[in-house]
């Protein structure tokens, strides 16, 4: 029997090209479409998916599918529940799938929903099945793009609105503020298009595109501020990329990981501050309590992780936006599991311990990132390395520590972690 000429003897034919995906997301959805446009307008074989989720309380949502050339459908999809990630896991990948398969030639562009946060959607590429298998079997994951919206953005991360309030909520039990979305819709992407321009003028768009690189210095940054769009060049840098890593966590497990949870620059540019503070000693729980208020009197934005002395095993996560602080469980500390317990988390994991672990904390450390206008970063590492313990609370040792009177306790509940090493949910 001959061999395929297609396919040398010993090898295996290349699969079929799977087309490319492009996620657009952004809070301000005039602006993330203005660049869905720019996009077909540069190629109008582009299939371009959106779902508008203003109903999606009573179950229903609209899908529109749209090419260069016009709407390719306008259907009205019911679910059998209200909620994104029932939208996402009942028609959206499903959508992707049908269209990679009958159209396996067009690339896609998906836009996501205002409130839409990208790594909701990433993670359901991951884990959701459509017909036995993920999505990302049919397509390829180019990027996750988001657009920021210049005239609004510092707005955005100054709100303390709530998306219930507001009425734009995704689910029932959707408790996240504005200023929530729009840092982790910045955080997740991959590229940032900083959209228009400020009517403050010059300094103060330099000034949003610079806080955005502080926020987010692993995300490629695109500016279109011109009234007349060049919809070829547009594309160019936002298409066939190849700039979403699937492997990358979640920013805030990312200082655990080993990767870079922020940039030091103290010295401010536009006005703009950016400070790491690292440290191996615990947080004493109440003068931390007490400075809370202060740490982030001048913040935009902070995050990343921390240990509580009256907590040793539990990896506290940190995040602040819109003036609202929230912190809780990461899981345990490696140093307070069995050896065995390593076999369970990531690789990653396992080298970033390995490479700085102490004789006396192994893992255990504080890492946190501050992001903020005209921020005083000595002042606040002041703040800060005063809540550290103190040489002499160090050597009364641990069982001194966990007596200590702490506001947290019970705030951060054991959590289940998979045999990935990953939390559920």
């Amino acid at each position: 029997m001959s061999s395929s000429p297609l396919a040398p003897t010993g090898t295996t034919a290349n699969p079929p090209a799977r087309p490319s995906l492009t996620v657009l997301g952004g809070f301000w959805s005039t602006a993330t479409f203005a660049v869905a446009r720019t996009l077909l307008a540069a190629d109008p074989s582009l299939l371009l998916v959106r779902h508008d989720i203003s109903g999606i309380r009573e179950g229903v949502v609209r899908r529109v599918i749209r090419s260069g050339a016009g709407i390719v459908s306008d259907e009205r999809v019911e679910l059998r529940h209200g909620c994104v990630s029932c939208t996402l896991r009942e028609d959206v990948l499903p959508t992707l799938a049908h269209l990679a398969r009958t159209h396996p030639d067009r690339d896609l562009v998906l836009m996501l929903p205002e409130v839409v946060e990208p790594e909701a959607v990433a993670a359901a590429c991951t884990h959701c099945l459509v017909d036995g298998a993920p999505v990302t079997d049919l397509v390829r994951i180019d990027s996750y793009v988001t657009v920021v919206d210049t005239e609004h953005l510092l707005d955005g991360l100054a709100s303390t609105d709530d998306l219930r309030d507001l009425g734009i909520h995704a689910a029932a039990d959707d408790h996240r503020t504005l200023a929530d979305v729009v840092v982790r819709q910045i955080e997740y992407a991959d590229t940032l298009v900083l959209w228009g321009t400020s009517p403050e003028g010059p300094f103060d768009t330099s000034r949003m595109s610079v806080l955005l690189q502080r926020m987010a210095p692993w995300a490629t940054q695109v500016h279109v501020g011109a009234d007349v769009v060049d919809a070829t060049e547009l594309s160019r840098q936002l298409r066939d990329t190849d700039r979403h890593r699937p492997e990358t966590p979640a920013v805030l497990a990312r200082g655990l990981e080993g990767y870079a949870l922020g940039v030091h620059e103290p010295q401010a540019d536009c006005g703009v501050v950016s400070t790491v503070f690292r440290s191996r000693r615990p947080f004493h729980p109440w003068r931390l309590h007490e400075a809370l208020e202060a740490v982030n009197a001048d913040v935009i934005r902070s995050r990343g992780h921390l240990w509580l002395a009256s907590q040793p095993e539990t990896v506290v996560a940190w995040e602040f936006a819109g003036g609202g602080l929230s912190m809780a469980s990461l899981g345990r500390w490696l140093t307070a599991q069995p050896d065995d317990f390593w076999d369970h988390v990531s690789d990653q994991r396992r080298l970033a311990a390995a490479l700085d672990w102490d004789p006396y904390y192994g893992d255990r450390h504080q890492n946190l990132v501050f992001v903020g206008l005209d921020l005083d970063p000595a002042d606040l590492h002041r703040t800060l390395s005063g809540c550290l313990l103190t040489d002499a609370e160090l050597a009364d040792g641990e069982e001194t520590w966990l007596r200590y009177v702490d506001p947290f306790a019970g705030c951060f509940p054991p959590i289940a972690v998979d045999t990935e090493g990953t939390v559920p949910g």
